[in-house]
């Protein structure tokens, strides 16, 4: 972690595979993946650019992005995250969906790319806003101690102050089907207690539904892997009773306590909702074939517990700086493909901006996209260089639409020849790119991780810390402007301007043969796909 005076000063400164993937080839085991691609994202004859200038397009492309690269950097845009940073301090420390401190920082990226010359367009739309009050357990016997668990998306209310109880833990399955059947609460036990119930084998909603049929008043889960439990009970109409998940170290240790007898806690779960109503930023060069656009985006929205500054400022702030850049190298519109750049909202409550945007596009509109690019927290303090899977060659993840891997490959070269020694992570949907690739639009981008772990392995690669987070800030308080590696900043942000560069000119690219990734090494591979699965209802 980098000093905030050192930053502010920085700020001031301006193996390939031989098999081949072909667009059929990469889907040819990808089940519903190649039917998506096929029935819904049927691309014009531009996306593949099958004219006589696509050699000159090329030319045209590696120069502007080029030119790109040398005129963006992490220094250049630290100047935003300094911004949002301040409209997080002046607005109760953060900058979620649907709050003025994300309210102001829309209107902060939407002024500046109107004035770069955007057609610069407010999509606004309502969600249900959540924020956790309290989440607070504390055994009290037959010893006392505090035990961190973290609120379920949607749970029920204690009231206010918390309950005190019994705790009675529902059976551990040898199949790992823990709390999933009625049976498992069938002893009568639970009655006026907390359920403790291990994770696994059907979703957080289902267990503590179980549990409330059997008279329990709240549910703790604890996880059946190392580090803590962030889940969701999927939407309020599944939801019963006040559930908080915990760290699968100290369920067992509440397992073992009551294997000697009662063990009573204090437990409080608070959590806030109501509708709110929030922009998606987007913004699109006047120019360019409105056939063939190239869309980039990136979250503009944190959690509601912390300003957001890696999660996600850096992504945003990379993709802004981009794309004014863009906007002066470009500025008499010669590219051929309109560029369409995006700052989604509300991703962070389950990739609604996203999801929005696309549901609102029509058959042709989505079909006028040639690709999208996605950036989402790449400056981690720890990071790790990763590359979404977009050929699926690498075992994390089905194989994405027609072209993804194509865009993989594209990252992996740029990268490989700086010497940055990417490696993959899963293509599986979790974030803002997920509802473009469940429409057939082809898709890439890269990630620093998370709250997952940094290996032996990645740490002899990348240097940092083996056995600490990515980023031990994720999704909470101290995820602010010192929360950044801008070395990693700086590489992602050359990524952005390369792709956008080469894009910009030609996606003749994406209809090629590329060599296949894969396989990963499991030791330097990361697994998560992206940070919290948002669509982590289920508990195996």
């Amino acid at each position: 972690m980098r000093s905030r005076g050192a930053l502010a000063a920085l700020a001031l400164l301006a193996v390939a595979a031989p098999a081949l993937v072909t667009p059929t080839a990469a889907h040819a085991d990808s089940g519903t993946v190649a039917t998506a691609t096929s029935a819904q994202h049927q691309p014009g004859k531009h996306h593949l650019d099958r004219d006589k200038h696509r050699d000159k397009h090329r030319d045209k492309g590696r120069q502007l992005a080029r030119k790109l690269v040398q005129r963006t950097s992490a220094g250049r845009a630290m100047r935003h995250l300094y911004a949002w940073q301040e409209m997080a301090d002046e607005h109760g420390g953060h900058r979620a969906a649907g709050s003025p401190g994300h309210d102001a920082s829309a209107e902060y990226a939407g002024r500046l790319l109107r004035a770069a010359g955007y057609d610069v367009t407010y999509q606004y739309f309502d969600f249900e806003y959540r924020e956790t009050l309290a989440e607070t357990l504390r055994q009290l016997t037959p010893e006392q101690r505090d035990i961190g668990i973290i609120a379920m998306s949607y749970t029920a209310s204690t009231p206010e102050g918390g309950i005190e109880g019994a705790l009675a833990a529902a059976p551990v399955d040898e199949d790992g089907s823990n709390g999933c059947e009625p049976e498992d609460f069938a002893d009568g036990g639970f009655t006026g207690r907390i359920a403790l119930i291990k994770r696994g084998g059907c979703t957080f909603a289902l267990k503590q539904q179980n549990a409330a049929a059997a008279g329990a008043v709240a549910a703790i889960v604890y996880n059946n892997t190392e580090g803590p439990l962030n889940g969701t009970l999927g939407s309020p109409d599944e939801t019963v009773l006040p559930t908080g998940g915990i760290t699968l170290e100290a369920g067992e240790a509440l397992a073992a306590g009551l294997a000697e007898g009662e063990v009573t806690v204090a437990l409080e779960l608070r959590e806030f909702r109501e509708t709110r109503t929030t922009p998606n930023v987007i913004a699109e060069t006047p120019g360019g074939d409105p056939e063939n656009v190239v869309m980039v985006g990136a979250h503009l929205d944190s959690v509601p517990e912390g300003p957001g500054i890696n999660d996600n400022g850096s992504g945003s702030g990379g993709v802004l700086e981009t794309a004014l850049q863009l906007a002066r190298a470009d500025r008499h519109g010669k590219a051929p493909n309109k560029v369409r750049f995006a700052l989604w909202s509300a991703e962070e409550f389950g990739l609604l901006g996203a999801e929005h945007y696309v549901s609102e596009l029509t058959e042709e509109e989505r079909g006028n996209i040639a690709l999208y690019l996605n950036f989402d927290m790449i400056a981690s303090p720890n990071y790790g260089i990763f590359v979404y899977d977009g050929d699926g060659s690498e075992g994390l993840s089905e194989p994405g639409p027609d072209g993804s891997a194509q865009i993989e490959h594209l990252i992996n070269t740029f990268l490989d020849g700086k010497g940055k020694e990417p490696r993959p992570t899963a293509f599986s949907g979790r974030s803002d790119y997920g509802p473009f690739i469940d429409v057939g639009i082809p898709s890439g981008g890269t990630f620093t991780g998370a709250e997952g772990l940094k290996t032996e392995a990645q740490a002899e690669l990348w240097g940092g810390e083996a056995g600490v987070a990515y980023d031990a800030c994720y999704h909470a308080e101290c995820d602010d402007i010192d929360n950044l590696d801008l070395t990693a900043f700086e590489t992602n942000i050359d990524v952005i301007a390369h792709l956008v560069g080469m894009y910009a000119w030609s996606t003749g690219s994406l209809a090629e043969e590329v060599p296949a990734a894969g396989p990963a090494d499991p030791e330097t591979a990361e697994q998560g796909g992206l940070h919290d699965d948002h669509g982590h209802a289920e508990a195996a």
